[in-house]
C-alpha cells in the first residue's frame, strides 16, 4: 500500500479545524498532522472534545497519526527573549519570566503526550530549543565543555519529558532543524546519545533543513533507520552562484531573493524526492509523509494541491523480489 499524504495544519492557523478538513480532502490529502496551538488544546481533559476531533476528521474521510508542537517545544531548552512572546500561547508565555516559561512549555509537552494517547495518535513532531544554539559559530571560541553543558542541560529537560511520553505510549520526533539541539547528523547522534538512547525520542526527518547546510540528507535516513518516526515532505532551493545572503540568513525574511536558499513547494527545489523515497524503503519507513508546506512565493493552496500530486506521484514500495529473480527457470 502507498503511504498517506498528509498536511500539516500550523500553516493554515487561520482557518478553523472544519475548514482545514474541507480543504485538504479537496486537495487530496489522506490525513492532518494537527499543529498545535491553533487546531488543539492539550489542556482539554473532556473526552469528548477528542472524540469531536476525531469525528470531524472521520467525517471528512481523513486520518490522524500526529500531532505536533513546534511552537511550544522551542521554549522548553531556549534561551528566552521576547521573540519568544511572539510564537508561545498567553498561558505559556505568562510574565515572560525565562525559567518559568521553559517550565511551562515542558508541562505542556507532557499534556501533549496524553492529548496523544486520547487521539489514538502514536507520534508528536516537535522542537526542543537549545541552550548552545548561539555558540553556533565558535568566535570568541566556545570550549567543548560549554557545549557538553548544553547537551547535560537538554537532557535534564527532556527525560522527564521522555519518561512521560514512554508511560503513555507516544512517541517524541525531533525535527532536526536550526536552532535545536539537533541540526545536522552529528549533532543529532549527540542528542540522542545524551538522552541515553530513550525510546521515545526520535526524529522528524525534513530535508529541506539539512540540504542547504550542505549535509547529506538521505544519508541521514540510513545513519537513523529505528528513529524516524516521522517524515515531512519540504523542498528548499539553494543558489549555484554567490547571492548577497549567505546560509545563515542576513537577517532578511524568508523568500527575498538576495538569499542564499529559501524553502519552495514540494518538487521545485532541489531536494532529491526520489532517493528520499528509496532510502525510506531501505529502512522499512510506512508512516505518513507530511506535507509542511511553506514557500512565500506561491499561493498556499495552489502549493498544496500540487505538493499532495508531486508526493503520491513520487512515492513507491518497494519490490517484494530482484528484478532478475525470473530470468532463470528450473
Amino acid at each position: 500500500m502507498p503511504r498517506l499524504v498528509t498536511l500539516y495544519s500550523l500553516q493554515w492557523g487561520d482557518l478553523s479545524l472544519e475548514n482545514v478538513c474541507v480543504k485538504a480532502k479537496e486537495f487530496g490529502y489522506d490525513g492532518l498532522e494537527l499543529g498545535l496551538p491553533d487546531h488543539l488544546d492539550v489542556r482539554q481533559t473532556d473526552p469528548e472534545y477528542y472524540k469531536g476531533i476525531k469525528d470531524l476528521l472521520g467525517k471528512n474521510g481523513l486520518q490522524l497519526h500526529t500531532i505536533s508542537t513546534h511552537l511550544v517545544g522551542q521554549g522548553v531548552c531556549d534561551r528566552i527573549d521576547e521573540r519568544h512572546k511572539g510564537i508561545l500561547p498567553t498561558y505559556i508565555w505568562g510574565d515572560g519570566d525565562p525559567e518559568g516559561v521553559r517550565q511551562r512549555a515542558a508541562e505542556e509537552l507532557i499534556l501533549t503526550a496524553k492529548a496523544a494517547k486520547a487521539l489514538d495518535v502514536k507520534t508528536v513532531v516537535g522542537f526542543t530549543g537549545s541552550p548552545i544554539w548561539h555558540l553556533l559559530y565558535s568566535f570568541p571560541p566556545a570550549s567543548e565543555s560549554m557545549i557538553e553543558d548544553g547537551y547535560k542541560e537538554f537532557a535534564r529537560r527532556f527525560i522527564p519529558i521522555l519518561d512521560e511520553f514512554e508511560k503513555w505510549g507516544v512517541r517524541f520526533a525531533l525535527e532536526v532543524h536550526p536552532t535545536e539541539i539537533a541540526f545536522d547528523t552529528f549533532s543529532a547522534r549527540r542528542a540522542l546519545e545524551a538522552v541515553g538512547n530513550h525510546p521515545a525520542f526520535g526524529f522528524n526527518y525534513d530535508p529541506s533543513h539539512l540540504g542547504y547546510q550542505g549535509v547529506d540528507y538521505v544519508d541521514f535516513i540510513y545513519q537513523f533507520p529505528d528513529r524516524i518516526f516521522h517524515v515531512h515532505m519540504k523542498d528548499a532551493y539553494w543558489s549555484d552562484t554567490p547571492k548577497q545572503v549567505g546560509v545563515f540568513g542576513g537577517h532578511v525574511p524568508f523568500g527575498d531573493p538576495r538569499r542564499y536558499w529559501n524553502f519552495r513547494s514540494v518538487g521545485r527545489g532541489k531536494i532529491n524526492f526520489e532517493e528520499i523515497i528509496r532510502a525510506l524503503n531501505a529502512i522499512g519507513y510506512q508512516g505518513p509523509l507530511s506535507i509542511e508546506w511553506e514557500d512565500s512565493a506561491m499561493d498556499r493552496e495552489h502549493g498544496a494541491r500540487e505538493s499532495c500530486e508531486f508526493t503520491k506521484r513520487i512515492d513507491f514500495q518497494t519490490s517484494k523480489h530482484a528484478f532478475d529473480a525470473f530470468f532463470t527457470k528450473e
